[in-house]
């Protein structure tokens, strides 16, 4: 049994993703509650630290962080530093929520089966807490310790503020409010969505990777890995929106195509899109083939499932 405590890797069939899951989110969810404005060892003042709070506990996929290990622990790397790279890039998902929802983004009432922080908290104190969660993501990525190298330290946030900021979620998001009610291209489509929700599903496994030291084709293949699951993220949740309930998305479902938003199913159609997702499942085992790598069961039952989720 390696550092992250996984079975070990035979084949995706073989693997046993619950199993694995389960406990490498019980490792997240115990940093994640000690780590986010903790009222008994480091409270958050005003109410700051309820908002921070109820947005990164008690719900989501915490797919990001899955991905990070599930890398790290294909190159046989620091699973302390995993950990810490894991939950980071959860804090930087949760504040894009926490202000995409707002009234000034896609005001949204709804998100994870629960009100949105705005609705719950008001939209300063959103505002705010969507700050906090991203300044905090970085806090987490420099330990004073011995946890990770300052190198390592500083390749990672690096990575995570490229994936987060212009070149990545933030530009993405910007091309998306400019695109509402406009003629999209499928190109700037591909490109919408590969720095909106793209770049942070791929800076998760190549900030997995980041915590070991694989050979530079390996990192080649997990990165073109991580790029083709995240466009495959999308065209998934372009297909679900159409085709879920808001029970079962725990978001409200059918915004994209009320707010006229161009999605991959508004583009090239259901069932395309469908085929399109698979073709893109594909891809993505292609790609952890040729990294060449003995533990990457979880990689591929992870895409397996983000991939076939509610089809």
């Amino acid at each position: 049994m390696n550092s992250l405590n996984s079975p070990k890797m035979l084949s995706g069939a073989s693997f046993d993703l619950p199993g694995w899951s389960a406990l490498q989110l019980d490792r997240v969810e115990a940093a994640l509650q000690n780590w986010v404005a903790c009222p008994q060892t480091c409270p958050a003042p005003a109410g700051l630290g309820d908002a921070m709070r109820y947005a990164v506990l008690g719900g989501g996929k915490r797919l990001r962080p899955l991905l990070v290990l599930a890398a790290c622990e294909a190159v046989a790397g620091n699973p302390q530093a995993a950990l810490r790279a894991a939950c980071a890039v959860e804090l930087i998902h949760a504040y894009s929520l926490v202000h995409d929802d707002m009234p000034c983004m896609d005001n949204d009432v709804l998100r994870r089966g629960k009100p949105t922080v705005h609705v719950r908290f008001g939209q300063a104190q959103a505002l705010l807490a969507g700050d906090a969660l991203q300044a905090l993501a970085f806090e987490l990525l420099t330990p004073d310790d011995s946890t990770m190298p300052a190198g390592m330290q500083a390749q990672l946030c690096r990575m995570l503020a490229q994936a987060a900021g212009f070149q990545g979620m933030a530009g993405g998001q910007a091309i998306d409010l400019a695109s509402v009610g406009q003629p999209i291209s499928s190109a700037q489509l591909h490109e919408m969505h590969k720095r909106k929700t793209g770049a942070l599903l791929q800076a998760s496994v190549m900030m997995g990777v980041a915590c070991g030291r694989p050979t530079v084709s390996a990192q080649r293949a997990l990165s073109d890995y991580g790029a083709t699951l995240g466009l495959a993220f999308q065209v998934v949740d372009d297909v679900l929106d159409v085709v879920a309930d808001s029970g079962t998305l725990g978001k409200t479902a059918g915004k994209d195509a009320a707010q006229d938003k161009p999605t991959f199913v508004s583009l090239m159609g259901l069932q395309a899109s469908k085929k399109y997702a698979q073709e893109l499942l594909s891809q993505a085992h292609s790609s952890l083939r040729a990294a060449d790598l003995e533990n990457t069961a979880a990689l591929r039952a992870l895409a397996d499932m983000l991939v076939n989720r509610g089809f």
